[in-house]
């Protein structure tokens, strides 16, 4: 499969897509090629940068929102979110490689994050249609209110950038995790 979007470089870009990929830079120190596919219509980057810095302040920590994305690309077949978030998990938030590995099959040794993982599993493998004993199994874990509702912003969050990226056939920049274990259906 080739790429269906030309990656638009920092260094050739004008007006808000450029503004764009120069705060991705600053931020993040690095332009990752999914931000330069994004580019190419700075409404959906700027809303991607604006959903993952709003998820960023909430009350699930960074190595839960790195496990949370890792569950939901190894879910979506994405290998470039996989690779990412399984990379960052480990480097920002100093997962072991055992939770790291786990969290692919939405578990974790820690109760509260594999509630966390069970939850957000229930939610995208049912698209919002879960049991109510799977929120009072979540809730029992310790699960609040605030961590459910930011659970569904890290699967929005997730699924767009796992379907933009295997639309876009992103080429990958991150070290490369093994392929998916859940082969998606076309």
């Amino acid at each position: 499969m080739t790429t269906t979007l030309t990656a638009v470089e920092p260094a050739s870009a004008t007006g808000a897509a450029k503004e764009l990929l120069d705060q991705v830079q600053k931020a993040f120190g690095t332009t990752p090629n999914m931000t330069k596919m994004m580019a190419n219509s700075p409404a959906l980057l700027r809303g991607y940068l604006a959903l993952s810095g709003a998820l960023a302040t909430g009350t699930i920590n960074a190595g839960r929102r790195e496990q949370l994305a890792i569950a939901t690309a190894e879910t979506n077949g994405c290998n470039y979110c996989l690779s990412a978030h399984t990379y960052i998990g480990g480097a920002v938030g100093k997962l072991p490689a055992s939770e790291l590995d786990a969290a692919r099959d939405a578990k974790s040794a820690d109760p509260h994050t594999s509630a966390l993982l069970t939850l957000s599993d229930a939610i995208l493998r049912t698209r919002g249609r879960v049991a109510p004993d799977q929120i009072e199994n979540a809730r029992a874990a310790g699960v609040t209110d605030a961590e459910i509702g930011e659970v569904v912003g890290h699967i929005a969050l997730n699924v767009l950038t796992n379907y933009f990226n295997v639309l876009t056939d992103v080429e990958n920049d991150w070290p490369v995790v093994v392929e998916p274990r859940t082969a998606v259906q076309a």
